[in-house]
């Protein structure tokens, strides 16, 4: 007998292979990741990674139709390496970050880009551009044990390649994101990591597919709707 007024329900991903999901605890992104996207968007180059979150219902799993969001006119892709953990801890050592490793799926942190850019140019924290309703659609699990080999990462718009790049391209590798975040927050199993996105994002309006892909993962596939 639950103790709760009312019950709710546990986000959770697919796992390819099996009839199992796995429940998610918290949604950790990293920005500027990648230096030709740092350069797009005409960032430092050299700063540590920048962590922000988005909330575990926000997830899209197994990706389909998604609505175009409100307040934005400047809706954007960005296709990313995600990664799940099995275990967590504070202070990880960048030698030990690989034994928390689950697996790996693709997903997409979609962006309010106007919404962030009027963010910063004011200097406030630009949580609303990054976070809302449908903003994280992520494709299956793959269970790996360890770290993922470089793998190809793109992302096309209607067919046509937006997105290609390889994820060996990361300023920070995995190991290193997951003791980086480590030292912010005490991580657990359930925590899920958006790496960040290689260059060439832009925006999609209603009516667009996606197809985002990383050599080795299930690919993700989604209509806005």
């Amino acid at each position: 007998m639950s103790d709760f007024i009312f019950p709710l329900s546990q986000p959770g991903i697919g796992i390819v292979g099996s009839k199992m999901r796995f429940p998610v605890r918290r949604v950790w992104c990293v920005g500027r990741n990648y230096l030709a996207h740092v350069r797009e968007l005409g960032n430092d180059e050299r700063e540590l990674p920048l962590f922000f979150s988005k909330q575990p219902d926000m997830l899209v799993p197994g990706g389909g139709a998604i609505r175009y969001p409100s307040l934005t006119k400047n809706y954007h892709f960005e296709v990313e390496l995600v990664v799940a953990l099995k275990a967590g801890g504070e202070n990880v050592a960048v030698a030990d970050a690989d034994a928390l490793i689950f697996g790996h799926a693709v997903g997409l942190d979609m962006t309010r880009r106007d919404i962030q850019k009027q963010m910063q140019e004011k200097g406030r924290p630009w949580e609303a551009a990054k976070s809302f309703d449908q903003s994280a659609p992520i494709g299956p699990l793959t269970p790996f044990p360890g770290l993922l080999p470089p793998s190809r990462i793109r992302l096309s718009v209607n067919g046509v390649v937006k997105q290609d790049a390889d994820t060996a391209q990361m300023i920070w590798s995995v190991p290193e994101i997951i003791s980086q975040l480590s030292r912010q927050v005490s991580l657990s199993a359930g925590d899920i990591i958006f790496t960040g996105t290689p260059e060439g994002v832009g925006p999609v309006v209603r009516g667009d597919r996606l197809l985002a892909e990383i050599d080795g993962l299930e690919p993700l596939a989604i209509t806005i709707a």
